[in-house]
């Protein structure tokens, strides 16, 4: 596994995507930060399931990302350690408005998702960068950043005109990260389309995700709605040394469907 022995932060770990991250990297003996906004219980679940499955050290934090003083006590829990060779931007959130809907989101809307889907992984980054540094000074290979965007980044679809925005606006920051970090930092996203997670149905409803996954399943040309260990997969590469030449890249994860929209 070329996540062997790495020290990585996972923002927004407690479960899904996050957590299905923290768990492969569990497997290859890694130290992880499992950060959550609010659901403790579902974080120390999560912890324990990466002691179970082999990391070296799970330390739990409570922050939200929207707060640089909750993303530098997340980095801080990692500081014992020396350093860190991976820093996984997972957390986000949305709201659910049509785009026709207007009158559906105000400015505060557009804030809070600014703040944790932009601006949050750049405090974490900044807050990050010294452990960051230090880990390639003491690997001799860039430590990573990867960034969990949306295919609705890239394309202008997605769960609200603020989300696509918040999501465009972090594609666009990898680029610019990824020239100012270098050659001490990688910084790649993953774009995924839909994910088969409870997150859709949370803010949607069960009937309605269900419809979405039998939309996309037939819709798609692999035929198949992604899994959170699907994408977790591609993650724990980017942040491993086996991507050590990519820097600077936004990868499309959504079995095919930006072929036939």
């Amino acid at each position: 596994m070329p996540t062997d022995g790495l020290n990585v932060i996972v923002t927004g770990s407690a479960s899904g995507l996050g957590a299905a991250t923290a768990t492969i990297l569990a497997k290859a003996g890694a130290r992880i930060v499992i950060n959550y906004a609010s659901s403790q219980s579902d974080a120390e679940a999560t912890a324990q399931a990466c002691r179970a499955a082999g990391a070296a050290e799970v330390v739990v934090v409570q922050g939200d990302v929207a707060r640089d003083e909750d993303c530098r006590k997340i980095v801080a829990a990692a500081a014992p350690w020396g350093r860190l060779d991976a820093l996984i931007n997972n957390a986000g959130t949305t709201k659910h408005v049509a785009h026709d809907n207007l009158d559906g989101l105000s400015a505060e809307d557009f804030q809070r998702l600014f703040a944790v889907n932009t601006i949050g992984p750049f405090q974490m980054i900044r807050a990050a960068r010294a452990l960051l540094e230090a880990g390639a000074k003491q690997s001799g290979s860039a430590a990573a950043v990867v960034n969990v965007s949306s295919v609705a980044g890239l394309s202008g679809v997605g769960s609200s005109v603020a989300y696509v925005a918040s999501k465009g606006a972090l594609n666009s920051m990898t680029l610019s990260l990824a020239r100012a970090l270098a050659p001490l930092i990688r910084v790649n996203t993953v774009c995924p389309g839909y994910i088969d997670t409870p997150w859709f149905a949370k803010g949607r409803g069960a009937a309605a995700a269900q419809q979405v996954r039998e939309m996309v399943t037939a819709k798609v040309p692999l035929k198949i709605a992604s899994t959170a260990d699907d994408v977790a997969a591609l993650v724990c590469f980017l942040a491993s040394p086996q991507s050590g030449s990519m820097t600077g890249e936004l990868v499309r994860m959504d079995a095919g469907l930006h072929l036939v929209n």
